[in-house]
């Protein structure tokens, strides 16, 4: 029993021992890692007393410095910033020196060129998943990566639209949002994110370039002819309203000659027929008066009035008897009454002195 413990002591001993010689040799040894203001850190042990090697699932922060043994330890860094992968024409704006622009075709079947700028950054949580499982570096991410899924799935994206939709911004704008969402879908798992796609210049086939610029041109002009029709058609239609306006003043104006004349007319009209009523009445009434005289006459007291009459225009009237016939004097043959009556109808009818001479007698 005190050999064991006397053995378990000497194993205490040297491991302390070594501990302390591996303390001492590891602060003596260690070197300093940085990471600057944008940047978070990834250290990967290579070897471990405890066995523990490997990407450590840790992240050191930005704007930090840390001490690590160089041969046991391997030390990344990764850019948070937002970085910008430009696929372009331009040999001064692309990431690679020659042209670098997506060609494909048109659902169409035309041939074009489009620059297409990719803008992304890692998540800084997914630093050591990115080390472990994606690429060592920024540069190695942005190439393997990034510009690999990048240059392969707008063109399919992009493909879809037809000539027509390529000259249609909002069209561009529509599938480019479609092209990051498609991308986020790969590239997430592998902490990246895709923040926006944009486009720049496209081109298409010179030839075609050369139809399509002919037909804008055609497209213009027939927008020139257009807007002149409209111009012209507006011109004629304000024409109408003016003579349409001059049209219902004068309408306005008849209309109330005509309501003027109207009334007038009535007006006549209504004192004609009062006139007209008058006379009409004023005849009734005389006709009524000699209908009741003749009813009047017509009986003994028209009979007496005649004689009356008679014998007033006979007043102060001197009658003289003339003889007729072989120069003697035919008393029978004389109708006084009739004499009478003649003498004194006539007076009423003329209302003056009458001289008549009949079957030779007259009177004065």
């Amino acid at each position: 029993m005190n050999r064991l413990f006397k053995s378990f002591n000497k194993l205490r001993y040297f491991i302390g021992v070594v501990v302390f010689l591996g303390a001492s040799f590891t602060f003596s040894g260690c070197m300093p890692y940085s990471t600057s203001a944008t940047e978070v850190g990834v250290r990967t042990i290579k070897w471990s007393l405890t066995g523990n090697s490997g990407v450590e699932d840790k992240v050191y922060p930005p704007g930090s410095t840390y001490f690590m043994l160089p041969f046991i330890n391997d030390w990344h860094t990764f850019d948070t910033r937002l970085q910008v992968l430009e696929m372009t024409e331009s040999t001064h704006n692309s990431d690679r020196p020659g042209r670098d622009e997506l060609l494909f075709k048109t659902i169409d079947g035309n041939d074009i060129a489009l620059e297409v700028i990719v803008a992304y950054r890692i998540k800084p949580d997914q630093a050591p998943k990115v080390l472990q499982e994606v690429a060592l570096n920024d540069q190695a991410l942005k190439e393997t990566i990034v510009r690999t899924v990048a240059r392969s799935k707008p063109r399919d994206l992009f493909g879809e639209l037809n000539t027509e939709e390529f000259y249609n911004a909002e069209e561009r704008n529509r599938k480019a949002e479609e092209v990051r969402d498609r991308l986020n879908q790969i590239l997430e798992p592998y902490g990246v994110v895709v923040e926006q796609v944009g486009t720049k210049d496209y081109r298409f086939n010179p030839q075609y370039e050369k139809a399509i610029e002919q037909k804008k041109i055609a497209d213009q002009e027939a927008e020139r002819l257009r807007s002149e029709t409209n111009a012209k058609r507006e011109e004629y239609l304000t024409l109408v309203e003016q003579e349409l306006a001059v049209v219902e003043e004068m309408k306005a104006h008849a209309d109330g000659e005509y309501r003027q004349a109207v009334i007038s007319a009535d007006a006549h009209y209504e004192q004609q027929e009062r006139i007209a009523m008058a006379i009409i009445a004023e005849g009734e009434a005389e006709a009524e008066g000699i209908r009741a005289m003749n009813e009047a006459l017509a009986g003994a007291g028209g009979e007496a009035m005649v004689k009356l009459a008679i014998a007033e225009a006979l007043m102060n009237k001197r009658i003289l008897m003339l003889p007729m016939g072989n120069g003697g004097l035919d008393v029978r043959s004389t109708d006084i009454n009739a004499l009478l009556q003649l003498y004194g109808l006539e007076s009423i009818s003329r209302g003056t002195t009458t001289n008549t001479t009949s079957s030779g007698a007259y009177s004065e």
